[in-house]
């Protein structure tokens, strides 16, 4: 027709025309710009229509009906016209409107065909942009169905629409059946598993009994291995108990070497501390004071100063390993000995070297110095005449005392009969008559013993816990002991009673367990010493206990007074007498050595804790006395050496710093006057404590030293 050809031919013509690229923005609101910035510029269709517009030339005839439309619903007058012309010549409005209302009423299917229509697009043409060809809202869409094809989508839809509620009516008949279908699957299979049950159960039975048959079986056959086997076992506990005893002894002996071991390496690291003392005490006399700063000169004092740090920082080199947890080498006592010696020399040339600068002061000062000179002469020969006639009153003197002073034995007196009206204070609580009582002078008893069996050199926190369950005690507070409380306020009698007991332990400690262990006389001096110090009724009953026990230690040697029959003055001699006759010599020895290191070594302790000020309760001028006292009296034999050498082991370090030049002249006139007469009354036999005692006073008065004791407690014990 005509007219199709002219429409065709036009939209021909407005493709290849510049007005026909028609182009639509949808985001031209979001940018801000007015409705009518596109309408300025030049209309133009999408290069992509006529692609589409070809294609359905050439699959659809030219007799067919054709729509044109935009998916956005904007087109231009022209178009319009021309697309209501041809539907004018194919067809009535009334049909027309009928196809655009089944185009509505399928909008899916339009949609799928506009996609089928670009898929084309890019298959035809792969070069073009697709960004182009994918946006929708840029480009108009142009959609030509025939009616015979809207029709037919019509039916698809009503199609797709009872087959969907077909398919619904089917899928719940489906479920319908499914589920009843389940309901007797599971009555089914819940048969099935009780069936099942009961059958394992029926298993289990039967091999349960036949286990258990079994079992008698195997119980009759282990019997018989059993017995086999015991006898086996009785044979191999033998040969156990046999390699058990030897790896027991191999044990003992390598801890016997490791003790030892231990032992020598804390030996030898109390003497490196005393060596290290000694050098920084020596080290201090090196430093310039304001005396020395005016009699040496500088560098001199410089030079000296710089060796004695030198020695210091050696030996502390030493130190520093054993504050490692390692015991210094007999290489490092070599060296520290060594340091010592060489600071000794140092302290000698600086002594030397002030001594002549004293002198050149002196010949400086001579009229002064030569009326001080006369005046010390006059001295010196008042102090000769002094001394010639003390040595002419010593040499009227036929020999030495054979008893203590009358002061002496008025002090021990006077002590016993203070223990003795101490002991009756309390008579009543100490032979109890009712049960209450009784019980009560057992708990006192047990509160007095218990803590000072407890004391050892473990730790300086353990030592302070012992002390004050004493102190408590001693002070009237309740002190729980055995799961119950007491206290010394249950009984008018209960203090004394305590403070005996308490005092009499002490004492037996050191019979027994110093005596045993010499290093444990520090920790229970210590106790003792601070016991004293607050509650001074202890210390008293102490010393009597002591004096009974071991009269030396007064020193007093009891005579033998007529009608005392031999055993009873062994016993005032401190003997043990019982039905079996009297103690051996060595062990009477061995308990006064342990009673007098514990006295030795209460008089040098004082309780670090303690708020008193002022001198120790029994300091070392009671053993200055002792030790003067027993030099004037008579030599026993073997007692005497034994004594002296304990003693003085425990002791002597403290009273050569006290007494210095002094304690040094009684120890030369200990060996060369005193030692003579202590040979002279030794017999052959007791010549062990007489060589001990010898060569103790030989090593002391030839490096002028006496060393420290062992076990004494050390600073670092009370940090433990």
């Amino acid at each position: 027709m005509p007219a199709e050809n002219l429409r065709w031919e036009t939209l021909q013509a407005l493709k290849n025309s510049p007005k026909g690229n028609i182009t639509f923005d949808p985001y031209w609101s979001e940018r801000g710009e007015p409705i009518l910035a596109g309408c300025k510029e030049p209309l133009s269709l999408s290069p992509h229509s006529a692609v589409i517009l070809e294609r359905l030339c050439s699959s659809l005839p030219l007799q067919k009906s054709c729509f044109l439309g935009s998916s956005s619903g904007h087109s231009s007058p022209g178009l319009s016209e021309e697309i209501s012309g041809s539907l004018s010549s194919t067809g009535s409005i009334a049909d027309l409107n009928t196809r655009h209302t089944a185009l509505s009423a399928a909008p899916s299917l339009r949609t799928e065909r506009d996609q089928a229509v670009s898929d084309e697009v890019n298959d035809e043409d792969p070069e073009e942009d697709v960004g182009e060809v994918s946006s929708h809202a840029s480009l108009p869409a142009i959609s030509l169905l025939s009616p015979k094809a809207m029709e037919t989508a019509g039916h698809i839809i009503k199609f797709a629409a009872e087959q969907r509620e077909k398919a619904k009516m089917a899928l719940k008949l489906r479920q319908e059946m499914q589920e009843k279908l389940v309901a007797a699957v599971a009555n089914s299979e819940s048969e099935q598993l009780k069936r099942f049950e009961e059958f394992m159960e029926l298993k289990q039975r039967q091999e349960f009994q036949s286990m258990r048959d079994m079992m008698d079986r195997e119980t009759k056959e282990s019997i018989g291995r059993q017995e086999k086997l015991k006898e086996e076992q009785r044979h191999r506990m033998k040969i156990l108990n046999l390699r058990l005893r030897e790896a027991e002894q191999q044990r003992l002996r390598e801890a016997e070497l490791e003790r030892q071991r231990q032992s020598d390496g804390r030996e030898r690291l109390r003497n490196l501390n005393t060596i290290q003392e000694e050098i920084l005490q020596l080290n201090q006399l090196l430093e310039p004071s304001t005396q020395t700063k005016t009699e040496l000169p500088a560098a001199s004092l410089s030079s000296y100063c710089t060796r004695g740090n030198q020695l210091c920082s050696q030996l502390s080199e030493v130190v520093r390993k054993t504050a490692e947890g390692e015991f210094p080498s007999a290489e490092d006592m070599t060296m520290a000995e060594r340091a010592l010696h060489e600071m000794r020399a140092l302290i000698r040339l600086m002594q030397e070297e002030v001594a002549k600068a004293q002198e050149r002061k002196k010949k400086e000062e001579e009229e002064e110095v030569q009326s001080r000179k006369q005046a010390e002469l006059h001295a010196q020969q008042e102090a000769q005449k002094k001394a010639a006639e003390s040595a002419k009153e010593k040499a009227k003197r036929k020999g030495l005392q054979n008893s203590a002073e009358d002061s002496t034995r008025k002090w021990y007196k006077d002590l016993q009969e203070s223990a003795a009206r101490c002991a009756q204070s309390f008579e009543q609580l100490n032979s109890p008559k009712d049960v209450q009582t009784k019980k009560l002078k057992l708990e006192l008893q047990k509160a007095a013993s218990i803590p000072v069996s407890q004391i050892s050199s473990n730790s300086g926190s353990q030592l302070r816990e012992i002390f004050d369950k004493i102190n408590k005690l001693l002070s009237g507070r309740g002190l729980v002991s055995g799961g119950k409380s007491v206290s010394t306020s249950q009984h008018p009698q209960g203090l004394d009673f305590v403070s005996y007991k308490l005092a009499e332990k002490f004492v037996k400690q050191g019979e027994e367990e110093v005596a045993s262990h010499h290093e444990a006389a520090f920790p229970i001096a210590v106790v003792a010493s601070g016991i004293w110090e607050l509650h001074p009724q202890v210390g008293e009953l102490f010393l009597a206990h002591l004096h009974k026990k071991c009269p030396y230690a007064v020193p007093h040697y009891p005579p033998m007074k007529e009608g005392t029959t031999v055993e009873d003055y062994q016993r005032i001699l401190g003997y043990r007498v019982d039905d079996s006759g009297v103690e051996g010599q060595d062990s009477f020895l061995k308990r006064m050595s342990g009673m007098i290191r514990l006295y030795a070594a209460v008089i040098q302790l004082r309780w670090p804790y303690g708020a008193k000020q002022g001198s120790a309760p029994h300091g070392l001028n009671h053993g200055w006395r002792w030790l003067a006292q027993m030099l004037n009296m008579e030599p026993l034999a073997d007692i005497t050496a034994t004594l002296l050498f304990d003693f003085l082991e425990v002791c002597g370090h403290a009273l050569m710093k006290q007494y210095q030049s002094q304690f040094w002249k009684l120890i030369l006139l200990l060996q060369e006057e005193y030692f003579p007469r202590i040979e002279a009354v030794t017999s052959s036999g007791q010549m062990g404590s007489v060589i001990r005692l010898k060569q103790f006073l030989h090593t002391s008065l030839q490096s002028r030293q006496i060393r420290r004791p062992k076990g004494e407690l050390s600073s670092t014990f009370w940090c433990s």
